[in-house]
């Protein structure tokens, strides 16, 4: 895993100072701690920081063919496939980037189709000033882009753009609230005035500073649904998950698993084992499960820890308390440049945070619930209206607290988009679509990308992969819902693979209980944030203050925490106001 950056000019531009790309070396050398390179190719500028996974010795970038040059952050899973394909003859290095350089070779600007991985790529083709952006289809690896008057600037992340004065903290007047209503914005552009991010899928063609062509790979099949046995489809799902985790754990350093004792880091967890037991002296499998301190919480960690133990993987807990929260919110918040107001941040961090000391590469269970159909709001989408259908996330965590200034309009509109284009085989497909266009990478995966990048460490999601894609995505609806409950043919698999994870027994869910953690100092903090300018521009101070005195309720809570991420996430990332301290002394900070 590494971070990205640099410049494509147009013709007659003058280079920006070594100043610059410097600037964007610093402000990307925590996704890449091993090292940092710098190449002035003559119309474009290439920046690449290191975090070695694989190729430890020999893997550095740029990497080169020829005239051309590559530098990507993420990995290719399919690059022994493309290494056997193309000939070992081509390659000069053991690094699994090289194959997207060699895989171009042969197959020009479409060389994306034949890549099998989480990625962001620029590829600067050597000739006539042509440079190619390129990001995997789930967007599990982001990439950024600004426009200038002397040309396109690109970076793993926006404020690697600002910090190097290439794009300015400004703004856009809508994001405020879409982000403090869906916890996450929508579409191409960013929260930032003049940034906009590359779409999952998709490679930008890039000629002397101008984009001149857009194409696309699809993160899931474009088919209808397959009249398939349970039987079959479960052989089906065997071979997918185990080769998937196969190829996931493909690593020359240490790695292990977060397990919440959900449904799809079990599966990952079982996939793990299973390859163990049929290989001799394989590592021993390292988890990481996160608890919290406040009584009632939703916590799985009892669950988590038996899972561990029945395969005899070392376990730990990681207890995120008050303290934790109060202490370390600033931090966090500093990592999400593109924000997200999920409080799963929080364990997030805190979780990488401990595994970094002991390994470089953790896996995760991110998109079961999204490729295998197991939120409720699918289900509630796939009814017919007469029958209680409805879109998904009509309401925005504001809605009906009397908090906002005025009646929220406009905050949807990305959704909408979504859903008139995202158009699959039933409305159940349909809504698994919108979330794999808009929720999924804005989201889950944005918040695992800068979790785990803030500490060095690399995050892999087994279940985001086009080969468990082809299996789950067309499975007819009875494999995906039954009985209520969703990913069943992933259930099924886990009752036989690791009967222990009962996975067809309810199940709490994952909560962090941060509206407690907020009441118990609400009547400090409410009008610290009340008075912050992103919270006053769109809430009423004496209800953004009652809501902090009474944020025990779930509703409350959420809406609660969403404001206080807006005004930490305002005054670090627009303000210029030092993380450093607690929230406290963030909010006072002058």
């Amino acid at each position: 895993m590494c971070g990205i950056a640099g410049i494509a000019y147009r013709p007659g531009a003058s280079p920006r100072s070594r100043e610059v790309l410097d600037r964007l070396a610093a402000a990307l050398a925590h996704r890449g701690p091993d090292g940092a390179h710098v190449e002035r190719r003559g119309g474009i500028d290439l920046v690449h920081t290191r975090l070695a996974i694989v190729d430890i010795a020999g893997g550095d970038q740029p990497l080169h063919a020829g005239c051309a040059a590559l530098i990507a952050n993420g990995e290719i899973y399919n690059d022994p496939a493309i290494r056997a394909r193309l000939g070992a003859v081509r390659f000069t290095t053991y690094s699994d980037c090289e194959s997207a350089l060699v895989a171009w070779q042969e197959d020009g600007r479409g060389f994306a189709r034949d890549l099998r991985g989480m990625y962001a790529i620029a590829l600067d083709e050597g000739q006539d000033g042509r440079l190619l952006l390129a990001r995997d289809p789930f967007g599990i690896k982001p990439l950024y882009i600004a426009r200038l008057e002397d040309g396109v600037a690109f970076a793993s992340e926006p404020m690697a753009l600002i910090r190097a004065g290439l794009a300015k903290a400004a703004i856009r007047s809508e994001k405020p609230l879409e982000l403090v209503q869906l916890q996450f914005t929508t579409g191409t552009q960013t929260i930032f005035s003049g940034i906009e991010r590359v779409n999952p899928g998709e490679t930008l063609e890039i000629h002397r500073g101008e984009i001149v062509s857009r194409r696309f790979v699809a993160a899931t099949p474009a088919a209808d649904a397959e009249t398939i046995t349970e039987d079959k489809a479960l052989a089906r799902l065997d071979d997918a998950l185990l080769d998937s985790v196969r190829a996931h754990e493909r690593a020359d350093v240490p790695f292990g698993l977060f397990l919440s004792g959900g449904i799809d880091s079990s599966c990952v967890l079982a996939a793990m084992a299973k390859l163990r037991q049929a290989s001799s002296g394989s590592a021993p499998l390292l988890t990481w499960t996160a608890g919290f301190d406040v009584a009632g919480a939703a916590d799985e960690t009892a669950h988590a820890a038996e899972l561990a133990r029945s395969v005899r993987a070392a376990h730990e807990i990681v207890r995120v308390t008050r303290s934790d929260f109060w202490a370390h919110l600033p931090a966090i918040v500093a990592c999400m440049d593109d924000p997200v107001a999920d409080y799963a941040i929080v364990p997030t961090w805190l979780l990488a945070r401990k595994a970094r000391e002991q390994v470089k590469v953790v896996l995760s269970g991110e998109g079961g619930d999204e490729l295998f159909a197991g939120y409720g709001r699918y289900r509630r989408a796939a009814k017919p209206w007469w029958l209680g259908g409805r879109p998904m996330r009509r309401h925005g965590l504001l809605d009906g607290l009397g908090v906002l200034r005025e009646r929220p309009t406009g905050w949807r509109d990305g959704l909408a988009a979504a859903e008139r284009t995202c158009v699959g085989q039933d409305h159940l497909t349909t809504a698994q679509a919108v979330d794999v266009r808009e929720w999924l990478p804005n989201d889950l995966l944005l918040k695992l990308d800068r979790c785990l990048m803030a500490h060095g460490l690399e995050g892999r999601t087994p279940l985001l992969d086009p080969v468990v894609a082809q299996v789950a995505w067309n499975l007819p609806a009875h494999l995906k819902i039954r009985n209520g409950q969703g990913k069943y043919l992933l259930r099924r698999w886990l009752e036989r693979e690791l009967p222990s994870s009962r996975p067809f027994a309810p199940k709490q869910g994952f909560t962090v209980p941060v509206g407690a953690w907020i009441e118990e100092r609400g009547a400090q903090l409410g009008p610290l944030v009340a008075r912050q300018s992103a919270v006053a521009g769109l809430a009423r101070p004496d209800r953004v203050e009652a809501l902090f005195r009474g944020a025990s309720g779930r509703k409350e809570g959420l809406a609660a925490w969403a404001l206080l991420f807006l005004a930490l996430w305002h005054r670090i990332h627009i303000e210029g106001v030092s993380p450093d301290g607690c929230v406290s002394d963030t909010l006072r900070a002058h």
